[in-house]
């Protein structure tokens, strides 16, 4: 698959199908590569790329720090995960495309409207991540990687992540930059040499600012009140993609279609079915 470089990071992506484009924001959290879409989780069985692929060029991508992607040992925020989308959408002479997020990818659809409206023609936003119980889990992630990185040091998580295929998800003590320490020896090799106390404010300061409330995180919801790009939202139903998470966005947005069925209901027809319908009526 082919890589471009966009603010001194990797980005490896993939185009699939013909028609307007349609950038998708990966499920997955820190380990949100282009594979999620049709293999992680729900996704699996949807068959999203599938169904929208005839219809829309689907512009899928690793985020940062996440499969085949690189990244830099920085504090990472969402306005950052916008720029590495601003610069796909450059690379590849895009000025305006329908933005989809599955699960944490629903933030950065959303951060990329508020912040470039004129871009986004409409969101999906697929099962958005949020509410008490995704915060509270997330921020226990980031406690677990600082308790081993204060016992057994930055050497001990290049080792641990190049052991073994874990993300940050499921083994927090590889911490957000495992995908990087992997595939990049001199990143591992700087990230074992840098400052405990730096290092820490970086991991601890990520956390801040990308978990920071008990609803939608991303986006401020007097950003979400004006945006007039429409949106459809599609609810999830467990502890980390919450009722409460789509219902806020619902609030929040000024222009948006709630689907409110049950995820036992959200087929892989109905599913494709609803998101063309949509898109269909929110042409590029």
């Amino acid at each position: 698959m082919p890589t471009i470089e966009i603010n001194g990071c990797r980005t490896r992506y993939e185009t699939v199908g013909r028609g307007p484009a349609l950038l998708m924001f990966s499920p997955g959290g820190f380990d949100s590569s282009l594979e999620n879409w049709t293999s992680f989780g729900r996704y699996r069985n949807l068959g999203l790329i599938d169904a929208l692929s005839p219809h829309y060029t689907c512009v899928v991508f690793d985020r940062r720090e996440s499969g085949r992607s690189s990244g830099r040992l920085e504090r990472l925020t969402w306005e950052k995960y916008v720029t590495q989308a601003v610069g796909l959408l450059d690379h590849l002479g895009i000025g305006r495309a329908h933005a989809m997020g599955g699960c944490v990818g629903c933030s950065s659809a959303a951060a990329l409207a508020v912040a470039h409206p004129g871009r986004v023609a409409s969101m999906v936003l697929f099962s958005p991540a949020g509410g008490y119980t995704y915060r509270a889990a997330q921020q226990r992630r980031f406690r677990h990687h600082i308790g081993f990185v204060l016992e057994h040091g930055l050497k001990a998580v290049v080792d641990l992540a190049r052991g073994s295929s874990a993300g940050f998800s499921k083994d927090p003590r590889v911490g957000p930059w495992a995908a990087t320490l992997r595939s990049d020896d001199a990143f591992a090799a700087a990230y074992a040499a840098t400052d405990l106390d730096r290092y820490l404010t970086i991991v601890s300061g990520t956390c801040r600012v990308l978990f920071d409330r008990d609803t939608v995180p991303g986006v401020e919801p007097e950003d979400l009140s004006v945006l007039e790009v429409p949106a459809l939202i599609v609810p999830g139903e467990d502890a980390s993609h919450t009722r409460s998470a789509a219902r806020y966005l619902q609030e929040c947005l000024a222009v948006n279609e709630y689907w409110d069925v049950p995820v036992a209901e959200q087929t892989p027809q109905a599913c494709a079915e609803r998101v063309l319908d949509f898109l269909g009526r929110h042409p590029v």
